[in-house]
């Protein structure tokens, strides 16, 4: 059975109103602007057709940011994903901060190192505020896994920062 219309128009109100918080969410677990739109656009994809039922619950937000942390997780089909992200050319800066710049392509680089459950945990945390309680319900696991994954990876960036600092003069 296809999309009702209202439920159609109600799941395109929804994309138009949270597309751009959506696809940012996104970049920061892909490290890649375009990998992040290829990303929200097949989460949204798979949520449409089930829509009449997501969004009648209290918290479709929840479950569309859910579907974007499992397609990141889940999907292998992109190559590009295993790359290392890079200063965006398409995202321009309204200040001339070289430094900022380049702390945030130290930090791109550090997070596209860590394993993508460890990297999804500090977004969730840092990015999005969740708990750890609201960090495993949305991947699915023991609020311990998500202490013992927030722990790993802030300790291997703490190393790879410490060693980095070391070796600058």
């Amino acid at each position: 059975m296809g999309v009702r219309t209202s439920d159609q128009q109600d799941f395109d109100a929804y994309v138009a109103a949270r597309l751009g918080a959506l696809v940012s969410y996104a970049h920061l677990l892909t490290g890649n602007r375009h990998t992040a739109e290829d990303v929200v656009q097949a989460a949204l994809a798979r949520t449409a057709a089930g829509w009449h039922r997501i969004h009648d619950t209290s918290a479709p937000e929840a479950y569309v940011r859910k579907a974007i942390v499992n397609e990141f997780l889940n999907t292998r089909r992109l190559r590009r994903w295993h790359e290392v992200p890079v200063a965006d050319p398409d995202e321009q800066s309204s200040y001339d901060a070289f430094a900022a710049a380049d702390d945030r392509d130290v930090m791109w680089s550090a997070l596209a190192t860590l394993p993508r459950g460890q990297r999804a945990v500090l977004v969730l945390r840092y990015y999005e505020g969740l708990s750890e309680a609201e960090i495993a319900a949305v991947l699915g696991c023991a609020p311990g896994t998500v202490k013992s994954q927030a722990a790993k990876a802030l300790a291997a960036l703490r190393t790879r920062f410490d060693a980095q600092k070391e070796s600058t003069p």
